[in-house]
């Protein structure tokens, strides 16, 4: 049986609990843009603070639907975020 968006989270939703952790719609994608631009954010700069930061706070809900389970950071800077934020 196949999963589509859709049926994770209807067209007229924008968030949805899994597990007791709220999600809201396009957190994955957030994720997935704030890790590349980790990448070139030099290391250290107020940017790459607030990414850390954001990337961080997206880690536990990305674990709660199974994000982590099935995909692993291939990035050290971002594996170390991951890392840091389950503790």
């Amino acid at each position: 049986m196949t999963t589509r968006p859709e049926d994770v989270l209807p067209d007229d939703q924008n968030s949805a609990d899994f597990g007791g952790v709220p999600l809201r719609k396009g957190t994955v994608a957030a994720f997935v843009r704030n890790a590349q631009a980790l990448e070139a954010a030099p290391e250290g700069s107020p940017e790459a603070g607030e990414l850390v930061a954001a990337l961080a706070d997206a880690v536990p809900q990305l674990r709660a639907i199974g994000v982590l389970d099935v995909f692993a950071p291939v990035s050290p800077r971002l594996r170390a975020v991951v890392d840091a934020a389950e503790g």
